[in-house]
């Protein structure tokens, strides 16, 4: 949206010595500024981003929203391009929900403890097909990121799906409050972040403040819940606007009738609901992705969006970067990239996909540690591990820490222990997986963010020499 420094500093009640200037965009990072961004100089616990206002300006950015106290000290010729504010970050959020409200048309929320970002982005594909969306990018989730992906609308756009994270109780409404969405979709409920919740319920609650903070200011506003997972299921219990399920056992709204495989990695499956009994192709692995195609088919069909639309828009869909990506190497030998983030209940479903996966010869899963778990962290790997066990596999190689524990879980289970193996860091992990490809295995890879386990998909990708 339009917007000059003048518009901004009006709108933020402050003032700037060029009100003139047209801002083409946001950012909170001073290595990636363009000419003509607003720059918002955030305080942090290991960068300051007032230190680099000045080098910000030189670099013909429109200005920069900086505290008070720091236009207060800065040099006169500063002054004119800064936008004085009590707190950049509550600057940021306002101005999005602002420019959230002057939009003014249907917003769309996801979020839950696995397959929000995959849900995103099928929601998007399916309303594509008859509206301009504009949706999250990347990992812009959380109290910075979500504020940016507001400020990226625009008027074309006639429909917005976003994505909400969190890592602590509060943080969800607070999002909500600042995209004002009319619509909530949530995924599940899991073991993710016990490292700051007490309990899985206590999860449960932090993912239901979406369905509690859902805007009527367009009408009644509508909750769409996976009716499978029996804790999801309840936040409809008090909830006064419109409720729609989906799932795959009986009683959803919008229901998986059948499911088989597909022609390569993909599956077929039948749904019925509302208006709807149809036939789907989805190009993507594993029974998740069928949750997560039925909530996208549910949002659309809320919007009107034509079955045979939707058809075509699952059929060509593609899996996002690192998550359950695949692509083969010479051997051949395919490579499962699910290692953008990890979680107990993430990293099972993904091991069903493996355990099915068609014309494998060998299984082999590189799993790294699942952070932000808490004192529970060791059972659970423990747990997953035993899982891992009846996965049919020929490697188990854990990566970091806590990951140990899947092969104690493993091994108790059964898995014969010269065929597990634990590493301290991604890149020898992937040197040693490397030497034990062969032709026609199946490897996945999963870990949680501060794993790397990227390292390990391109030391895969980049020095495989598997002889066919």
């Amino acid at each position: 949206m339009r917007l000059t420094v003048g518009d901004i500093a009006t709108l933020l009640h402050s003032r700037c010595g060029v009100p003139e200037r047209m801002v083409t965009g946001y950012s909170l990072d001073s290595r990636s500024i363009a000419p003509g961004q607003l720059f918002f100089a955030m305080r942090g616990p290991r960068f300051d981003g007032h230190e680099f206002v000045a080098q910000v300006i030189e670099s013909k950015a429109a200005g920069a929203v900086v505290e008070k106290v720091f236009f207060d000290q800065a040099p006169p010729a500063l002054r004119p391009a800064l936008v004085p504010i009590e707190s950049p970050l509550e600057a940021l959020q306002s101005l999005a929900r602002a420019v959230r409200r002057k939009w003014g048309r249907p917003l769309i929320a996801v979020t839950g403890s696995t397959g929000k970002s995959t849900t995103k982005e099928m929601i998007a594909a399916l309303l594509g097909r008859c509206f301009v969306v504009h949706r999250s990018a990347g990992n812009l989730n959380n109290h910075y990121g979500l504020p940016l992906t507001l400020l990226e609308l625009e008027p074309e756009h006639e429909i917005a799906v976003v994505e909400f994270a969190m890592s602590a109780a509060g943080e969800i409404a607070h999002l909500a409050l600042i995209a004002e969405p009319e619509t909530g979709v949530v995924t599940n409920v899991a073991p993710a972040h016990l490292e700051f919740f007490d309990s899985v319920d206590s999860i449960a609650q932090a993912k239901r403040e979406l369905v509690e903070n859902l805007s009527s200011r367009g009408g009644p506003p509508t909750a769409v819940l996976n009716s499978d997972d029996p804790r999801v299921r309840k936040f409809a219990e008090g909830f006064e606007g419109q409720v729609v399920t989906f799932g795959m056992e009986s009683g959803a709204d919008f229901q998986a009738l059948w499911v088989r495989p597909g022609q390569g990695i993909g599956s077929e499956f039948r749904v019925v609901g509302p208006n709807l009994d149809c036939d789907f192709l989805l190009p993507a692995p594993g029974r998740h992705n069928i949750q997560n195609a039925l909530a996208a088919i549910a949002v659309a069909s809320e919007f009107e969006i034509p079955a045979w639309e939707m058809r075509r828009a699952l059929a060509e869909f593609q899996s996002m970067p690192q998550r359950g990506e695949s692509f083969t190497l010479p051997g051949p030998v395919t490579i499962i990239n699910d290692s953008y983030n990890s979680n107990p209940q993430a990293l099972e479903c993904m091991l069903e996909t493996l355990r099915a996966w068609p014309g494998a010869r060998r299984r082999i899963v590189v799993a790294g540690e699942m952070l932000e778990l808490g004192p529970q962290s060791p059972k659970l790997h423990e747990k997953v591990g035993r899982k891992c066990a009846e996965a049919d596999l020929a490697w188990l190689i854990a990566v970091q820490g806590d990951a140990r524990f899947f092969l104690e879980g493993a091994v108790a289970a059964g898995m014969p222990s010269p065929q597990t193996c634990f590493f301290s860091d991604a890149p020898p992990a992937g040197e040693f997986c490397r030497s034990q490809l062969e032709p026609g295995d199946v490897v996945l890879v999963k870990g949680s963010r501060g794993v790397h386990l990227e390292a390990v998909v391109e030391i895969l990708r980049s020095k495989s020499k598997v002889e066919s």
